[in-house]
């Protein structure tokens, strides 16, 4: 196996595309071994990236809380089918008495709007606030009366996390800490609300190089060579140049989206980036209404989750920093049955209840398409290939973020990925994950 390093390496290098300096780390495991790492750019003026570099990994993160709750459920602490409000009784309020921790997970609770929680995005730098906002709210339906799940983007983190501490009394970076980092070897490397002190060590986007110190509010001594123009405080589309075109080209999925492209539209003779990622992305079932809802705090104007005000809070399904290695490593434990290194930290029948899709219909919030479903299981999603039957790829599972961002595992394949960034870019306008899991499984099928 040892050419996929290679391969891997020459992949990340082209995918830097044209955002140089920005860079990101793509670590692989098999069997519960390192296989290979690949790294490229700077993560902060003078550091480049390596496996260990913190990154901002929104959604993805969602990953190491599932994997958290499914870690303490192994131990008692938590049921998947008890009332959330056993454990914590404020909960209960306005219709929630009911509300399973399975159904939370499944993204089947109703609970998904976030602008019915608060009227401006800055509440959610408030940990005891957002808690007491989420027990008093009140699920609801989606307009999309034929979704079966309805993706909690922002409103399950303070759910789980809530659920979490109250359990176990404790805040959750150390629950985290205790649970799951130490047995995995990988303390200080996950995190929701990172350390003042790591501030300047986690990766930003370029754009905030030129004015590093400032933006970050810490008194550190820098002497960067490195000052790319600002751009806008939001990821913007631009042109795919006539380079990028032609490394799309040569990527060994290009074919298959071609044909699928054919399928749907006229034929075309090059593809560029959107038409790539809409393949994987199909808004046609999602109504505007309900996405908004999940996904868009009311009053988010100037809210920037790079800021250190936003890394240091406490928001769980969207501001995880970790690194590359930890987030591999976590799903090679999952890879592994939760088994790592001769230690089941997941027990075989909680395993076997987290691995198994809970819902096959459509989600009135995730464009997923090719299914249009994200075939929850508790608390991840299927991985997304187009060159992969869909039946090879049941036992594959993790969870992406909003910037591109993405971790997952294969039981069958006994594979586990992450790739983590600072590319100024979203998750449906990218296509860098999808050509790193279609090479990976490419690549690993054919040996």
């Amino acid at each position: 196996m040892g050419n996929l390093q290679t391969q891997l390496a020459q992949l990340m290098q082209k995918l830097q595309l044209d955002d140089a300096p920005a860079g990101g780390s793509l670590v692989v495991y098999h069997k519960g071994e390192l296989i290979a790492e690949a790294n490229v750019g700077y993560a902060v003026p003078n550091m480049l990236w390596d496996k260990n570099t913190l990154s901002l990994n929104f959604s993805t993160g969602k990953g190491v809380l599932v994997t958290l709750i499914h870690v303490l459920v192994s131990q008692n602490y938590l049921n998947y089918e008890l009332p959330i409000a056993d454990y914590w009784p404020e909960f209960a309020e306005n219709g929630k008495h009911d509300i399973t921790l399975r159904q939370v997970l499944t993204h089947q609770a109703g609970l998904f709007n976030i602008q019915s929680v608060t009227d401006t995005a800055d509440d959610m730098l408030d940990w005891d606030k957002m808690l007491v906002n989420v027990a008093n709210m009140s699920p609801q339906t989606t307009a999309n009366e034929y979704a079966t799940s309805a993706y909690s983007a922002l409103v399950s983190g303070w759910v789980l996390g809530g659920l979490i501490e109250k359990v176990m009394g404790e805040p959750l970076n150390q629950v985290i800490d205790k649970y799951l980092a130490e047995p995995l070897g990988v303390v200080g490397s996950l995190f929701f609300g990172v350390p003042r002190d790591k501030i300047a060590k986690v990766a930003t986007l370029s754009k905030n190089f030129e004015n590093f110190e400032k933006f970050i509010g810490l008194d550190i001594d820098l002497q960067s060579d490195l000052s790319p123009k600002q751009r806008s405080s939001k990821p913007i589309l631009r042109s795919d140049s006539e380079k990028t075109l032609s490394f799309y080209r040569s990527l060994s999925p290009y074919p298959f989206w071609q044909s699928m492209y054919q399928q749907q539209h006229t034929a075309k003779s090059t593809l560029n980036t959107l038409d790539i990622a809409n393949l994987y992305f199909d808004m046609s079932h999602v109504q505007i209404q309900d996405f908004k809802y999940a996904l868009v705090p009311a009053g988010r104007s100037g809210f920037n989750y790079y800021k250190p005000d936003a890394l240091m809070a406490k928001i769980p399904a969207a501001n995880n920093v970790a690194s590359a290695q930890a987030l591999a490593k976590m799903y090679a434990l999952l890879a592994n049955g939760g088994k790592w290194h001769d230690k089941q930290i997941i027990s075989k029948e909680v395993f076997e209840q987290l691995s198994k899709i809970n819902v096959e219909g459509s989600d009135a919030i995730m464009p997923a398409s090719n299914p249009n479903s994200m075939q929850w299981r508790l608390g991840y999603h299927r991985v997304f290939s187009l060159s992969q039957k869909n039946d090879n790829l049941k036992t594959a599972f993790g969870h992406m973020g909003y910037n591109g961002s993405m971790a997952w595992c294969d039981t069958k394949r006994e594979l586990a990925v992450a790739f983590v960034h600072n590319f100024d870019v979203t998750m449906s306008t990218d296509i860098r994950q999808f050509a790193i899991t279609e090479t990976i499984l490419d690549w690993f099928d054919q040996q």
